[in-house]
C-alpha cells in the first residue's frame, strides 16, 4: 500500500510526524505501507515555485491514498491567486477526483465540557456530514474579478450538474444505510436554481434507496439548528460551499476542530485524507498542536481505502483510552487533566495502541 504523505504548512509537519509514527508501528506488525513524502501548499511554492508541482502530482497519481497536514499561511496571502498554497489543495482534489468529501463530528464523552454548547445538547453527539467537492462555487467558471462601468465588480458561477448531484447523493445514501438509514440534504432551493435542481436530484435518487429516510432542509436553517439541536441529523448531505461552511460549524459542538478527520475520495474510494483545521501559523513549532485529528485520518484512511477495519478501530480505540486517561493537549484542556505537547500526545496514542 503506497500512501502519498504531504506535510504542507504550519503546524502541518507537526501532526502528520504523529501520524506517520502511527503508520510506522502498524508496518512494524505487519502491514506492509511504502511511505513517501511530497510537497504540497506553501512549502512547494518555497521549494518549486509551484502548489502543486509535478513531481507531486506524479507522486499522488501513483500512490493509493493521500495523507495530508494543512497549507497556507498569511505570508502567501498576496501572491496572485495561481500561486496560493490552497490552489494546490484545489488542483489536488481536482487531479484526482476527489468529489465525496466525509466529515464525522463525534462528541467523545469525555470531552463534553469541551464544547461551546451545554452537555445535555450534544451528549452522544455523531453526525457524518457528506460534502460535494469538485464542484459548485469554488470550481465554476466563468468567474474573477474585473471592471464595469469604472468600478471593480467580483463574480462567480454557482453551477451544478444533475451527474454531479446524483453521484454524490449515491455515496450520502449508502452512508446513511450504514448507520440510522436517516439522510438529510441541505440546500438553498428557495432563492438559488442551481439548489432547486440539487433538491431535484436528491429526490429523484431516493427512489434508488426506499429503506432511507429523506429529509430537505434549508442552509439557514440547518446552521440554526446545528446548535439548537445537533442531534436531529444522523446523515447530512450538501454541496461544496455549503458543507465547507456547516462542516466547521459542527466540528466546534465537539469541543474543537482539532479532534476532527476527514475523507475525500474518488469513485473507487482512493482518497485523501487530512484534519479538517488549517495551517495554525500562529502556534506552528511549539508542540502545541493537536494531532488526534490527522491521526483519526489514518484511521478513516485504512476503513474506506485499504477496507482495513480492525485496524481502523485500534487507532480509534487507542485515541479513546487517551483521552480516558485524561491526557489534553491546549484547545481541549480543562482543569484536572494532564496538558501534553503534540509529541507527547502522539507518544500516548502510540503506547495505548
Amino acid at each position: 500500500m503506497k500512501i502519498a504523505i504531504l506535510s504542507g504548512d504550519g503546524i502541518g509537519p507537526e501532526i502528520v510526524a504523529q501520524a506517520v509514527k502511527v503508520l510506522e508501528a502498524l508496518r512494524n506488525d505487519g502491514l506492509k505501507l511504502e511511505l513517501e513524502p511530497g510537497l504540497l501548499g506553501g512549502c512547494a511554492v518555497d521549494a518549486a515555485g509551484d502548489p502543486f508541482p509535478e513531481a507531486t502530482r506524479k507522486l499522488v497519481a501513483e500512490a493509493d491514498a493521500v495523507i495530508l497536514g494543512a497549507v497556507g499561511g498569511p505570508r502567501y496571502d498576496m501572491l496572485p491567486r495561481q500561486l496560493r498554497p490552497e490552489q494546490g489543495l484545489l488542483s489536488i482534489r481536482r487531479v484526482l477526483n476527489l468529489f465525496a468529501n466525509l466529515r464525522p463530528a463525534i462528541l467523545y464523552p469525555e470531552l463534553a465540557n469541551a464544547s461551546t454548547l451545554k452537555p445535555e445538547v450534544v451528549a452522544g453527539l455523531d453526525i457524518l456530514i457528506v460534502r460535494e467537492l469538485t464542484g459548485d462555487i469554488y470550481f465554476g467558471e466563468p468567474r474573477g474579478i474585473e471592471r464595469r462601468d469604472g468600478q471593480r465588480v467580483g463574480y462567480n458561477t454557482m453551477i451544478y450538474s444533475e451527474a454531479e448531484i446524483r453521484r454524490i447523493a449515491r455515496v450520502a445514501f449508502q452512508a446513511a444505510r450504514k448507520r440510522s438509514r436517516r439522510l438529510c440534504s441541505v440546500d438553498k432551493m428557495n432563492v438559488l436554481e442551481c439548489t432547486q435542481l440539487w433538491r431535484d436530484v436528491v429526490t429523484e435518487t431516493a427512489g434508488e434507496y426506499p429503506d432511507v429516510e429523506l429529509s430537505h432542509m434549508l442552509v439557514d436553517n440547518a446552521a440554526m439548528q446545528l446548535v439548537r439541536n445537533p442531534r436531529h441529523f444522523d446523515v447530512v448531505v450538501t454541496g461544496n460551499m455549503f458543507g465547507d461552511i456547516l462542516s466547521d460549524e459542527a466540528s466546534m459542538l465537539t469541543g474543537s476542530i482539532g479532534m476532527l478527520p476527514s475523507a475525500s475520495l474518488d469513485e473507487k474510494s482512493k482518497g485523501l485524507y487530512e484534519p479538517i483545521h488549517g495551517s495554525a501559523p500562529d502556534i506552528a513549532g511549539q508542540d502545541v498542536a493537536n494531532p488526534l485529528a490527522t491521526i483519526l485520518s489514518v484511521a478513516m484512511m485504512l476503513r474506506h481505502t485499504f477496507d482495513l477495519a480492525p485496524d481502523a478501530s485500534r487507532i480509534e480505540s487507542a485515541v479513546k483510552k487517551v483521552l480516558a486517561q485524561g491526557y489534553r493537549t491546549a484547545d481541549i484542556y480543562e482543569p484536572g487533566m494532564e496538558k501534553v505537547g503534540t509529541r507527547a500526545m502522539g507518544d500516548a496514542v502510540l503506547a495505548n495502541l
